[in-house]
């Protein structure tokens, strides 16, 4: 089955802390209000890179939904991607943050990296226990810097070395 892999925005894409001189600035609106996004084009580049070398999927898990599509994929060069509805209608299971059963429910036993900043044992747990999971490695990001090319070189590294990679 061709892997997946998940990408949050928040604290990922856009770092919450101060960004580097390699990020772009803009000024998104979505529904009326204002947001300022802190994105680098470099991420489009690693993260199709990364679904070439692996055969994988690329899919939003963030609460920007489709607004990801209009909003981030084009200043990233990325097309538009598949959504995960992650919707906060769910009370906590394990102590798993809002995402993660909605993300338990989209990968039905597909191998996925997921890259996130709110990702703990609590998720890893309730991912682990769940029937409709497969294999799966979490991606932990720290949300004031981002996603880093050593985020990206742990993912490609757990996709070939699991088998899980069917790039070229």
């Amino acid at each position: 089955m061709k892997p997946l892999v998940l990408v949050d925005i928040d604290g990922v894409l856009n770092p919450l802390g101060r960004p580097s001189a390699d990020f772009r600035r803009y000024r998104c609106v979505l529904e009326g209000e204002t947001y300022t996004v802190h994105l680098n084009p470099r991420h489009g580049i690693w993260l199709l890179e990364l679904a070439v070398r692996a055969g994988a999927e690329l899919v939003w898990a963030t609460t920007w939904e489709h607004h990801a599509n209009e909003w981030i994929a084009p200043r990233l060069g990325l097309p538009a991607l598949p959504v995960i509805r992650v919707a906060q209608d769910r009370p906590s299971e394990v102590g798993e943050m809002f995402k993660t059963p909605h993300v338990a429910e989209y990968v039905r036993g597909r191998p996925f990296v997921w890259f996130d900043d709110l990702l703990f044992s609590a998720d890893e747990r309730y991912l682990r226990d769940h029937p409709d999971v497969g294999d799966f490695f979490l991606v932990q990001i720290d949300p004031k810097t981002g996603l880093t090319r050593q985020h990206f070189d742990l993912a490609t590294e757990w996709l070939t070395l699991s088998g899980f990679s069917q790039g070229p």
